[in-house]
């Protein structure tokens, strides 16, 4: 009895320690942003080192996708991402593919490999993927024309059709309604 007791207590010693660390791995990001909320505004550059900022694309339908060239996941939702991308950019669509923490010769190598010609901006501190709750890749964040983020998708789930579907959703949200006369 002594010696199921001891390990009773190992055992729930164990789960409260591993319930500790999950709690300090889950608060070295923020939380995630809550639809309906505005986006919070960040500044990173590209690898041409120009800045972009997601306010500067106010007015416009923004997916600020997470990812790493690591992430079989990430890597596998970016040609819908392109090819979203390439048909939606001149009706107010844009694409920030937010690169975590890689080597920006490795990430320069990847984005030429594949072609992709979306903006790819470098989070080389964690800071923004932080501030978007992001923990685990890859994460995909949607944000209106007006900076509300709109949806939140975490795992690789996009692919062109669910883009439209989203997009298309949030355009047509945005869409101000024509006052009845009567």
């Amino acid at each position: 009895m002594k010696a199921l007791l001891i390990v009773v207590m190992v055992v729930t010693g164990l789960a409260f320690v591993s319930s500790q660390v999950a709690d300090v791995a889950w608060g070295m990001s923020g939380r995630p942003p809550v639809v309906g909320t505005p986006a919070a505004d960040f500044s990173l550059t590209d690898l041409d080192g120009r800045t972009h900022s997601l306010s500067q694309y106010q007015g416009k339908v923004v997916l600020v996708n997470f990812w790493a060239t690591w992430c079989k996941p990430c890597t596998t939702e970016m040609p819908a991402m392109q090819a979203t991308y390439d048909r939606l950019r001149d009706k107010g669509f844009v694409v920030l593919a937010v690169n975590e923490l890689e080597d920006e010769a490795k990430v320069r190598d990847h984005i030429r490999t594949y072609g992709h010609t979306f903006p790819v901006l470098l989070d080389r501190d964690n800071r923004v993927a932080n501030q978007f709750g992001v923990f685990g890749l890859p994460v995909s964040v949607f944000i209106d024309a007006a900076g509300v983020v709109q949806e939140y998708i975490k795992g690789g789930l996009l692919t062109e059709q669910k883009i439209m579907e989203v997009v298309g959703r949030i355009q047509a949200a945005g869409v101000p309604k024509a006052a009845s006369l009567r």
